[in-house]
């Protein structure tokens, strides 16, 4: 297991550039299954779960080819379809939770797909029904072996028709929809994810030949075409990533310019991290964080109330940014209840936080009251390890900003979602090292 080593409590200073976004990535790597022909794919983030991927769709048979950094081409035009009923195919898929979208395509295309009980974070139960009651709908047959965890759906010719999604899953959508643009007739698809990362799939599918519209809007309509072409797409930057350089630099008292972060899919992200107290300027593209020397006020409710910050589906604020809010908000002047309304057991990494000093009052697995510390007192070095994505990414912004030198174990975590991340922080003055 790898391990950062942090000196935290120095200022930084510069402009650090965003990554592809992971989340679009996984989309469109499933959507090139789509077509035979070549499809160009820019600014792919190099992580490890978007490498796992590209691994798996090479053992599937599709010609990749690397042209720069964050660049490649994909050909599905001879694929290895075998390879999905190995023991080897067993084990990859497994790695992976993002590989659940390659049945979609597959599934329209050849008529079958599978896949093993996918992994991922552990922020407790995330179902996978939603996709393949979609799938169903769609006209296929599933399968599935209890011994091996081994999901299948078969079908001779998928046909269109009218969908309810009992959850606004954003991958589930995706898959669903990759298996409509090849059906017979037209498919409806309502309560649909709307999250710019799956406009991209959508606007790059019309652009491949497929015919959808309601593009972000929860009412999709879909009418099904014989076959698809190639195209070339670029993927948005993750605005994960760029959250968690706001929250950095608001824990670090630190000037930083965020560059090209494509502000109009920003959704109200900004906005959240106002209501903390946290000066977000806009210049061109980019956003710029002045240095908050007095620190920032986390701002009530207009009746005076305790200000709540939850996750909801888009256009509602991401849950993949409230555990770096939870973190920013140990360091600020008030307090503001936190409602992880997505995921169970998200918040289950603020035990770290209060090893280190942070005033944090667990209420039950959804929900979490921080009161901040204006400053007064500085979070405190410790050793800690990174339980998944995007808590392992709040352990880093609580270490940057704590006294002393902290150690995160277990950075795998980290490094399957933020490219380079030590690096890219070195750049801009932090004290960091990869041991």
């Amino acid at each position: 297991m790898g391990t950062f080593k942090i000196e935290g409590g120095h200022q930084l200073k510069g402009s650090i550039q965003p990554q592809g976004a992971k989340n679009e990535a996984l989309q469109v790597l499933c959507a090139v299954l789509l077509t035979p022909e070549k499809v160009t794919l820019n600014n792919i983030p190099d992580i490890v779960d978007v490498n796992k991927l590209i691994s798996l769709l090479k053992k599937l048979g599709v010609k990749v080819e690397k042209i720069s950094n964050g660049k490649y081409t994909f050909q599905a035009d001879d694929l290895d379809l075998k390879y999905l009923e190995s023991d080897q195919f067993k084990i990859d898929g497994r790695g992976l939770r993002g590989s659940i979208m390659i049945v979609g395509p597959l599934l329209a295309r050849f008529g079958r797909g599978y896949i093993p009980k996918p992994g991922g974070d552990k922020i407790g139960r995330r179902r996978l029904d939603t996709h393949f009651e979609g799938l169903i709908k769609l006209g296929a047959k599933f399968g599935y072996s209890k011994e091996e965890q081994f999901y299948g759906v078969e079908a001779k010719k998928l046909k269109g028709t009218y969908m309810l999604l009992e959850e606004a899953s954003v991958t589930g959508t995706a898959n669903i929809v990759m298996a409509a643009v090849l059906a017979e007739g037209q498919t409806t698809i309502y309560n649909a994810a709307c999250e710019p990362y799956l406009q991209q799939l959508c606007k790059m599918l019309n652009r491949m030949g497929a015919k959808i519209s309601g593009v972000g809007s929860n009412l999709l309509v879909i009418d099904g075409v014989d076959n698809l072409g190639g195209t070339e797409h670029t993927m948005l930057p993750d605005m994960i990533e760029i959250g968690s350089w706001i929250g950095l630099a608001a824990m670090t008292k630190s000037e930083l310019t965020i560059k090209n972060v494509s502000w109009d899919d920003l959704g109200v992200i900004p906005n959240v991290f106002r209501k903390l107290g946290i000066t977000v300027e806009k210049q061109g593209d980019d956003i710029h964080i002045p240095a908050h020397t007095n620190g920032y006020e986390i701002q009530s409710f207009i009746d005076g109330s305790i200000l709540t910050i939850a996750d909801a589906p888009w256009p509602g604020f991401t849950p993949d940014l409230l555990s770096i809010i939870l973190v920013v908000a140990t360091q600020a002047r008030g307090s503001v209840l936190i409602h992880q309304k997505m995921f169970e057991s998200r918040l289950f990494f603020v035990d770290k936080l209060i090893d280190m000093g942070a005033k944090i009052i667990l209420c039950d697995p959804h929900r979490a009251t921080v009161i901040g510390h204006d400053f007064k007192s500085t979070l405190k070095a410790t050793t800690m390890t990174s339980p998944d994505i995007r808590a392992g990414v709040s352990l880093l912004i609580a270490a940057l900003s704590a006294k002393g030198t902290s150690t995160i174990q277990n950075i795998e975590q980290i490094d399957r979602g933020y490219e380079n991340i030590d690096e890219r922080l070195r750049a801009i003055g932090a004290k960091i090292e990869r041991v």
